[in-house]
């Protein structure tokens, strides 16, 4: 039995205008990286520029998924639409990892074959203005999607913070070669950047993969269910089979509940109706599951598990 309410559907399709800002960020940073490569020739500011194309492909996929996430339950997906938000994650942790072996296929020629650099001031100092606004877009990204529990901004503000230390890596490459002429530089601090995004892509898919196979809740979450459970507990009072897991922003709690055989129904429910709002009182975004059985029917002990014993 729940009686909660569902995550506000207004709230997580209002999230879509964050994936908006992201998009808007893509666009700008491509054409001052861009324009930044063209300036210098510098292939480890191509990287940095095809990575802001990863951006942008991944702000569109955010929007579309946040879009469908705040959708509200309807008779086909009774659970509602959060778990959308595991595809937009998934598949902008993939670009990240098919822009970083674009970026290596690129350099690995120029080891071989060096190219000077060009206009290498003002090449920097334009990368740099786009470093500054991903990492804007990333901070405020991250706190909201902290916030809200949403993976997509998350991961979003992952990609565009991973980009800006991958921009500071290749910025520092590129002062390396002004500076001292070593021309292999430029390719390796590239394959460095694209380690680095390899790294991250990989987490990202990772916690995607993560979240679509029902993965139960963070230990802390889970500590604090059972600290409730805890002060329910008593001689007449017993729980067992507290499963959990996360889909997007939702969490889900199931537990039994064992009780006297003698109590009444309204005892029982009263005590399902307090234990469900202490739950849903330490945990945002949470639909509670409460199963009563009586502690003196053996078969009441049968089903600690998934599956009935």
């Amino acid at each position: 039995m729940d009686q909660s309410p569902p995550v506000s559907n207004v709230n997580r399709a209002q999230l879509a205008r964050f994936a908006w800002i992201s998009i808007s960020a893509a666009i700008v940073t491509i054409a001052l990286k861009t324009a930044a490569f063209y300036l210098t020739g510098s292939l480890g500011l191509l990287s940095d520029a095809l990575e802001s194309l990863v951006n942008l492909a991944g702000g569109i996929m955010a929007l579309t998924m946040l879009t469908i996430a705040g959708r509200p339950a309807d008779e086909r997906h009774s659970y509602g639409h959060s778990k959308a938000e595991y595809f937009s994650s998934g598949v902008e942790g993939a670009l990240i990892l098919v822009a970083a072996l674009g970026i290596a296929y690129t350099s690995i020629p120029r080891l071989f074959h060096p190219k000077e650099l060009e206009q290498v001031g003002a090449g920097l100092a334009v990368s740099m203005v786009a470093s500054m606004i991903n990492l804007g877009v990333a901070l405020l990204l991250m706190r909201v999607g902290k916030k809200n529990h949403s993976i997509t901004l998350e991961a979003n503000a992952h990609h565009l913070l991973t980009d800006v230390w991958s921009s500071v890596g290749v910025l520092v490459g590129v002062a390396v070669v002004a500076l001292t002429g070593w021309l292999w530089m430029d390719p390796v601090v590239a394959m460095l950047a694209a380690a680095n995004i390899v790294w991250t892509g990989s987490r990202i898919v990772w916690r995607s993969i993560s979240g679509l196979m029902d993965h139960a809740l963070a230990p802390e979450d889970i500590a604090k269910v059972r600290a409730v459970l805890e002060t329910y507990q008593n001689e007449e009072v017993q729980f067992h089979a507290l499963l959990t897991r996360q889909a997007g922003a939702r969490k889900f709690v199931s537990v039994h509940v064992l009780v006297p055989g003698a109590w009444t129904v309204h005892q029982g429910h009263e005590l399902l109706e307090r234990i469900e709002q202490s739950i849903r009182g330490v945990l945002t975004n949470s639909t509670v599951f409460t199963h009563l059985e009586s502690l003196e029917d053996p078969s009441s002990w049968d089903d600690q598990e998934m599956d009935r014993v």
